[in-house]
């Protein structure tokens, strides 16, 4: 027995316009797309549930290529300073939190990004001691690759005045050699090993609600990396099968495996794809350098507003090679955060010396800034790009700055990438942008950044059917599951997101108004718009 879908606008994504008047599923596939007619009378004795989508607007499910769940959950939860204009407003919301604090409880707050104020400074440690002098407290840059602490966090971490940068960081000091408390990049991981630890329990309820938000949000799955930040790979892991069960919540979490925990994931003799109908493990993930935000991200030149600085790389090129051929000895591919067009380089050159020979493919997470070597390569590489169209939105014009005039030719350069035959697939890096996938679509058609309201490097923009493409297909063809999801067509996954209205109709500019009027997930229904909200 199955179910009809009609009555709305369908669109199957096999090609640009390409729509149908009804499709009919069973269990958690479909079955048959195209005129209600044909579908009603072929399976007329079959049909349980009719759904009329009354005008809405069908397409294949949304899916997300890279975000953090667990920490997206943790920022539904904890102080979100993501939206705040100046150091002061930081500080005052703060100033609010440390009223409530117990005794020995960190303060975290996230998403606090300097380039949307006015005045662009690094709050100092000795501004958050004023504040919060008797817990320990750690804010978390949006960009996730720096963080600010108190002395006090500074004091449990044992980090002292002569204590050396790691490799792939940077603890910043002033002119004096005294620690700032801005940590860059690897060098976060002096204070975050003093965090206490949490429980299995604890991980899973952040999953539970990180997977609300995100089927609300029109997401059916998404591909993202936490199994190395919570304490053992076991018991994060066991929090995802046990959160997201199939039963009490259906999302398709694709997870990548940080290269500091495969040893972890092999002692458990599992590897690609293995795991449940609704969690399963993917690539390698490895970072090869920082963010262009805090200036870590690896480039080929210095940073225009920052001479003689190139970055950070934050594993050297021998000890990148050697863990991309550990995950080669196991057949497995790798997915490497690469944003500077030097780290974008030299992990693509290291992919072409290292090809996989199973078909699986290869991922570049970002793919912010190339440079000509570097596409070249992709164009020849069976690697998919995993792009964040927000980035524009909150990344100019400082990015200008960051860059010059120059660079940007190569810089988000998604229409480039896409019309060289560049699989590319779309994402949000949430918590560090919005998670909403409509927003994602109107930031890669509009190229508006949310600073200014100027359209930067509009040659780049994708159309309404690219942007979607690259959260449908795209995101499915880079875990190889092209041929099972991201369109309608028969034997594909019954996964769909449906809109209040037409998404290939509607101004661009409101793209992000349309509300997601259900969010079906190998046929189930996991979220439906209250209509009173």
């Amino acid at each position: 027995m199955g179910d009809l879908w009609f009555g709305g606008h369908i669109y199957t994504m096999q090609h640009e316009g390409d729509a149908v008047e009804a499709v009919y599923t069973e269990n958690d596939k479909i079955v048959a797309v195209g005129t209600y007619e044909k579908i009603y009378h072929t399976y007329f004795n079959s049909i349980e549930n009719e759904i009329n989508l009354q005008g809405k607007t069908m397409l294949p499910g949304f899916i997300d290529s890279h975000l953090h769940i667990l920490m997206h959950g943790e920022k539904l939860l904890r102080l979100d300073l993501s939206q705040l204009k100046s150091a002061d407003e930081v500080k005052e919301a703060l100033r609010n939190r440390t009223a409530n604090l117990s005794e020995g409880e960190w303060l975290i707050g996230e998403g606090w990004n300097e380039n949307q104020w006015e005045d662009p400074v690094i709050i100092h440690r000795s501004e958050l001691d004023e504040i919060c002098p008797n817990n320990p407290l750690m804010l978390t840059r949006v960009c996730r690759h720096a963080l600010l602490a108190n002395s006090h966090a500074i004091d449990l971490s044992n980090v002292k005045k002569d204590t050396s940068d790691p490799q792939g960081g940077i603890i910043v000091r002033d002119d004096n050699n005294d620690i700032t408390g801005y940590f860059l990049d690897t060098a976060q991981d002096l204070i975050k090993k003093s965090l206490p630890s949490v429980s299995k329990d604890y991980l899973q309820k952040v999953i539970e609600i990180a997977v609300d938000d995100l089927v609300s949000k029109g997401l059916v799955g998404g591909h993202s990396e936490d199994l190395s930040y919570y304490g053992s790979f076991d018991k994060t892991y066991r929090a995802f099968i046990d959160g997201i069960d199939g039963i009490n919540k259906k999302f398709k979490a694709h997870l990548l495996v940080h290269h500091e925990v495969i040893q972890d994931m092999f002692n458990q003799n599992l590897g690609w794809l293995d795991g449940t109908d609704y969690v399963e493990l993917g690539a390698i993930k490895i970072f090869a350098d920082g963010a262009i935000g805090g200036r870590t991200a690896w480039l080929t030149e210095e940073y225009s507003d920052d001479p003689g600085n190139n970055g950070v790389a934050i594993l050297s090129l021998e000890n990148l090679e050697k863990v991309v051929k550990e995950a080669r000895n196991h057949g497995l591919p790798i997915a490497v955060h690469a944003i500077g067009d030097r780290a974008a380089e030299e992990v693509l050159k290291i992919i072409n010396r290292n090809p996989l020979s199973n078909g699986r493919r290869d991922r570049l997470i970002h793919g912010q800034i190339l440079n000509e070597r570097a596409l070249e390569l992709l164009k020849i590489l069976p690697v998919a790009v995993d792009i964040q169209p927000l980035f524009v939105t909150s990344d100019f014009p400082w990015a200008i700055d960051r860059l010059g005039e120059e660079r940007l030719k190569l810089a988000y350069a998604w229409k480039t990438m896409i019309d060289q035959s560049v699989h590319c697939a779309g994402s949000s890096d949430a918590p560090i942008e919005e998670v909403s996938p409509l927003l994602g679509i109107q930031a890669a058609i509009l190229r508006k950044a949310s600073y200014d309201g100027k359209v930067y490097n509009p040659e780049e923009s994708l159309s309404v059917y690219e942007a979607i493409h690259i959260y449908t297909h795209g995101s499915a063809y880079a875990i190889n599951q092209e041929s099972t999801r991201g369109r309608l067509i028969e034997g594909y996954a019954a996964d769909f997101t449906i809109l209040e209205e037409d998404i290939f109709q509607v101004d661009p500019e409101q793209i992000h108004e349309i509300d997601i009027y259900m969010t079906v997930i190998d046929g189930e229904i996991v979220y439906k718009r209250n209509p009173y909200y």
